[in-house]
C-alpha cells in the first residue's frame, strides 16, 4: 500500500502541471505516455507473433503522427483528416507482402493498427480537449477517478455479487452500483463548479460515462486475462502500466467525444 500511495503521489506531481500548463508540455507528455502505453500492447505475446522490429517503428511513427499531428487543435470538428487516418493503413499494411515465411502476417497487421489507432485517438483526443477547455476534461477525469474509487471500496467492504469473475474476479455488482452513485455524483459537481449549470442532458451524460468507463476497465482487463498477466507493465508501482490507468478514461473521452459529436 506505501508503494502504491508513494507512486501516485510521483504520478499527479507529474500529471497535474502537464494539465496545468497545456500546449506543448501537455503534448509532449500524451506523446511519451502513447509511446509506453505502445511498447505495453507489443509486449502482449499471446495476442500476436513477434513483430519485426521496421514494422514497430513504423507503427510508433504513425502513432505518434496520430497524437501529436494536430497538437495545435482546438475543434473536434477538425480533429482527424484523411492523411492522418490512412497513412497507418498504408505502411503497416504494405509490409506484409514483402517478409517471408509469416514473419508478419496480415492479422499482427491488423492488431498493429488496432493499437495504433485506440492509443493514438485517445491521447489525441485528450490534447484537444486540454485546448478546448480544461475544465472538460478535468470533469472527465473525476468521472474516471472517482468512479473507480468508489467501485473499489465498496466492492472490497460489501461486494458480495460478481459481475464478470472470468474476467474480473474482484469486480461486484455492489462495487458497480456504488461506482456510479458516487462518481456521478462528485464528477457532477466538479462539472456544476467548473464547467457549467447542471440540465438533466449533462446529468444523463454522466451516467452512461460512469458505466461505460467500468465497461472500459473490464475491456482492458480481458486483454489481460488473455494474455495471463496481471498489469502491461510495472511502470507504476502498485498501479500496473500506463494501459491500466488509463482504461475506463479511454472509452470515457471515447463516448463523450462520440456524444457531442451529435448533439
Amino acid at each position: 500500500m506505501k508503494v502504491r500511495i508513494i507512486s501516485a503521489i510521483v504520478a499527479l506531481i507529474i500529471v497535474i502541471p502537464l494539465i496545468y500548463l497545456g500546449g506543448y508540455p501537455f503534448a509532449i507528455g500524451c506523446g511519451i505516455l502513447s509511446m509506453l502505453g505502445y511498447m505495453e500492447i507489443l509486449k502482449l505475446k499471446k495476442s500476436h507473433q513477434e513483430i519485426p522490429k521496421v514494422v514497430q517503428v513504423l507503427g510508433l511513427i504513425t502513432l505518434l503522427y496520430l497524437v501529436l499531428g494536430n497538437y495545435g487543435e482546438t475543434s473536434l470538428d477538425y480533429a482527424l483528416s484523411f492523411q492522418r487516418i490512412l497513412l497507418p493503413l498504408v505502411l503497416l499494411l504494405i509490409p506484409t507482402v514483402f517478409y517471408k515465411n509469416d514473419k508478419y502476417k496480415m492479422e499482427d497487421a491488423f492488431y498493429l493498427l488496432s493499437a495504433v489507432y485506440l492509443i493514438g485517438l485517445f491521447f489525441n483526443l485528450l490534447i484537444i480537449i486540454r485546448n478546448a477547455n480544461v475544465f472538460i476534461l478535468l470533469y472527465l477525469v473525476s468521472v474516471t477517478i472517482f468512479t473507480d474509487t468508489f467501485a473499489y471500496v465498496i466492492g472490497c467492504l460489501i461486494g458480495k455479487h460478481k459481475m464478470c469473475p472470468k474476467i474480473s474476479p474482484k469486480k461486484s455488482w455492489e462495487g458497480a452500483i456504488a461506482g456510479v452513485i458516487g462518481g456521478v455524483t462528485i464528477a457532477l459537481i466538479v462539472y456544476h463548479n467548473l464547467v457549467a449549470k447542471l440540465d438533466f442532458k449533462i446529468i444523463l451524460i454522466t451516467i452512461l460515462l460512469s458505466i461505460i468507463g467500468q465497461i472500459g476497465d473490464l475491456i482492458f482487463s480481458k486483454i489481460k486475462r488473455e494474455n495471463d498477466i496481471k498489469d502491461f507493465s510495472n511502470i507504476m508501482p502498485g498501479h500496473g502500466g500506463i494501459l491500466d490507468r488509463f482504461d475506463s478514461l479511454t472509452f470515457i473521452v471515447f463516448t463523450y467525444v462520440i456524444i457531442i459529436m451529435f448533439i
